[in-house]
């Protein structure tokens, strides 16, 4: 369960834009579909802008609720959204969102569906319709991130190492491995994929994606 730290703000009412092609990195597009209390369908969106974490004193930017396509609400992130028979949550991390779920008063959690246009639209349709390979993909990127992490441990021990008091007590370290600056810069566009790849499936790990 997300606890909203951000007050939520009413919306302007302005209708909600087409997503475009050239926001796939840029934009993050959710529907969610519910009944009202008196039986009518009422179609949520959740717009999360990227562009506007530089806008947002943390660096986590915000989200914007639409209401059968009228802006209705938004909030900085995370936020949680109360909405017809429960809450959504909306959670973001550096590449993009780890949490975009509808959670019920009875606590059963299912994630938003995405934009067919959107960066996530994509990645799923692509899972739906060529699952073996989407899965080679999916564990490309953990291998990526793992052998990232790998690395960059062993060049962190090896520097504090070097640090005379740490010699004295525990000796001196050197990485078997000795990258150059031009590979640490390829490692570093590598994760930075993977890492992408991970969030358009909403897949996060504290230790492989950083810090939300």
């Amino acid at each position: 369960m997300v606890r909203n730290p951000h007050q939520i703000k009413a919306g302007n009412g302005r209708s909600l834009k087409r997503f475009r092609p050239w926001q796939m990195l840029s934009r993050a597009l959710f529907y969610l579909s519910v009944t009202n209390g008196e039986g009518r369908p009422v179609v949520y969106a959740v717009d999360v802008p990227y562009w506007q974490r530089v806008l947002t004193d943390d660096g986590h930017g915000k989200a914007h609720l639409y209401r059968d396509g009228e802006h209705h609400a938004h909030s900085k992130l995370p936020a949680a959204f109360p909405v017809e028979g429960g809450t959504i949550e909306v959670v973001p991390t550096s590449f993009g969102l780890k949490r975009c779920h509808y959670v019920t008063e009875e606590g059963a959690a299912s994630r938003l569906v995405p934009d067919e246009r959107s960066a996530e639209g994509r990645r799923a349709r692509f899972d739906r319709e060529h699952p073996v390979l989407s899965r080679l993909i999916g564990a490309l990127s953990l291998t990526v991130l793992f052998t990232s992490v790998a690395l960059i441990v062993l060049q962190i021990v090896e520097a504090l190492a070097a640090v005379p008091p740490v010699a004295e007590r525990l000796g001196t370290f050197t990485s078997p491995i000795d990258l150059s600056i031009g590979l640490n810069s390829l490692l570093a566009l590598c994760a930075s994929t993977a890492a992408v790849e991970r969030a358009t499936r909403l897949r996060w790990n504290p230790l492989l994606d950083g810090s939300a």
